[in-house]
C-alpha cells in the first residue's frame, strides 16, 4: 500500500489540542494520536475533516481566549 494508492484505507485521527488529520490503516498512529471514528478513503476522510473541523485554533488557545 501507499499514501497515493487509491485503495488506500485511512483513519481520522485527533490529538490532544483537537486537531484533525488522516492516517493510513497500515500503520500504528503515532503517540498523542487517537481515532476520531472516520475511516474511508483519502477524499471521505479529507470531507469528514472539513465538515467536522470548524475551528482550527488549538484547544489551548480557544480555552485561553474563553477565560479572557
Amino acid at each position: 500500500m501507499s499514501l497515493d494508492n487509491p485503495n488506500t484505507t485511512f483513519s481520522v485521527v485527533v490529538n490532544s489540542e483537537e486537531q484533525y488529520s488522516i492516517w493510513p490503516e497500515y500503520k500504528d498512529i503515532p503517540a498523542g494520536w487517537s481515532q476520531a471514528g472516520k475511516q474511508g478513503n483519502k477524499e471521505e476522510c479529507l470531507s469528514w475533516i472539513k465538515e467536522n473541523w470548524t475551528d482550527m485554533r488549538p484547544k489551548s488557545l480557544q480555552d485561553a481566549m474563553a477565560n479572557q
